[in-house]
């Protein structure tokens, strides 16, 4: 017996187009980020910047696949990088999928290599005028998440 049945209520319904509606405007963000230069992917370069520019990280994407599960230094490092944007009021997803994270940013434009996925972070263009929407519908989606004790949601990007 659940606590639902024990009150008589009915479980929340799972706000399906919701959870889509934020994988379609965190595709846009990650796309709109790299034309922009805004994009910074890897543990290591993402840990760098907040430890430099925290002010500068607008939102925080944590990626893994079934593998990395029973990584326990990946797992740490989320852990402090999770911290870390906690503290520093930084808006953070989940994304179970890197295979989906790869298409849409692409390799290293530098050298042509896949980067490291695990960690994406979108900072704060130089230009103040730059409003992206896909990053004012994510801040809601991680606010409205929040208030359900979601701290770090999890989106699945779309096909």
């Amino acid at each position: 017996m659940t606590l639902e049945e024990i009150h008589g209520q009915q479980p929340a319904p799972v706000r399906h187009d919701w959870m889509q509606g934020a994988g379609t405007a965190l595709h846009e963000l990650l796309v709109s980020a790299q034309r922009r230069g805004c994009l910074t992917a890897g543990v290591y370069e993402s840990a760098k910047l907040m430890n430099v520019d925290p002010d500068n990280v607008a939102f925080c994407v944590l990626a893994t696949d079934q593998e990395d599960e029973g990584d326990i230094a990946l797992q740490i490092h989320f852990t402090l990088i999770q911290a870390f944007c906690c503290e520093n009021d930084i808006d953070i997803v989940r994304v179970n999928d890197v295979a989906k994270l790869a298409a849409i940013v692409g390799p290293s434009e530098e050298s042509g290599e896949p980067r490291d996925l695990h960690c994406i972070l979108i900072t704060n263009p130089n230009e103040e005028s730059w409003k992206d929407p896909a990053l004012e519908k994510l801040n809601l989606f991680c606010e409205e998440s929040r208030s359900v004790n979601d701290w770090v949601p999890t989106i699945t990007l779309p096909e």
